[in-house]
């Protein structure tokens, strides 16, 4: 079984690189870069499509050699909905860092230019709330299932210190629609102070996989299959960017039967 948790490596350039072979699995990727003023990082791959998200700084951003202006404003992802650029497969994608930028790189297959390139402004992030008391979180759409893409699903969602979060638990393994969707899925974390910290459990119904991690400022949590709540310790909220992709791009999911009495009422 792959590590399930991933600690950035490093603190400039390429911190974070999932790919379907190191994830073991078949469609999720996930980079995440942090650049200085001036320098740039590029992608782009025949077969897979790309949701850039400018996760903190600003950045000039081009697709097959259009310039789409300079982009971002947040200076941290606790800062509300940010920018993105939806980059289809078959295309060429540069980003140049105009201020400190940390920079979000979501991929999913997809049919070369079966979409065209876009920006995703602010304005056009669904902002929701979910859950109630202690269970509340702020999850902002970037990238939903009723907007154009091939397999990408990106969202993000602060959950504020001594929450819990993707709870009660659920899971979206099973291929079995309208029942459920079988998605494989990252978690990008980051906390509202760099110490930080909380925890996340993924685990099936008959415990084959069932690891309980610590997280800390910067790690990946990687779900394959099974449930995977997220609770963040008191003081310090928690931020993560969620990137789901399967054989067909819906989230329907299973909730945890001996948990979901909390969902009554």
């Amino acid at each position: 079984m792959t590590n399930l948790r991933i600690r950035p490596h490093g603190t400039h350039g390429r911190v974070q690189h999932v790919t379907p072979a190191s994830a073991g699995w078949t469609y999720v990727g996930f980079d995440l870069f942090k650049l200085g003023p001036g320098e740039g990082t590029d992608g782009g791959e025949a077969d897979r499509e790309a949701c850039l998200v400018l996760l903190a700084g600003k950045a000039r951003v081009a697709v097959d050699g259009r310039d789409l202006g300079e982009l971002g404003g947040r200076m941290s992802p606790f800062e509300g909905p940010g920018f993105a650029v939806y980059v289809p497969a078959g295309a060429k994608w540069q980003a140049t860092a105009t201020t400190a930028l940390e920079l979000a790189v979501c991929t999913a297959p997809g049919r070369p230019h079966a979409h065209p390139a876009r920006v995703i402004g602010p304005d056009a992030v669904e902002k929701l709330t979910r859950g109630r008391g202690t269970n509340t979180r702020y999850p902002f759409n970037i990238l939903p299932e009723d907007q154009p893409a091939d397999s990408l699903l990106v969202v993000e969602v602060v959950t504020p210190g001594g929450h819990t979060s993707s709870y009660p638990p659920h899971r979206h393994d099973e291929d079995d629609l309208p029942r459920q969707s079988l998605l494989e899925e990252t978690y990008y974390h980051r906390f509202s102070k760099p110490q930080g910290f909380g925890f996340q459990r993924v685990y099936t119904d008959d415990r084959s996989l069932d690891e309980t991690m610590l997280i800390e400022d910067g790690d990946v949590v990687l779900v394959p299959r099974g449930y995977h709540p997220v609770a963040a310790v008191h003081g310090y909220d928690v931020y993560y960017l969620n990137v789901m992709a399967g054989p067909k791009r819906t989230w329907q999911f299973h909730n945890a039967p001996e948990h979901a009495w909390m969902l009554e009422g």
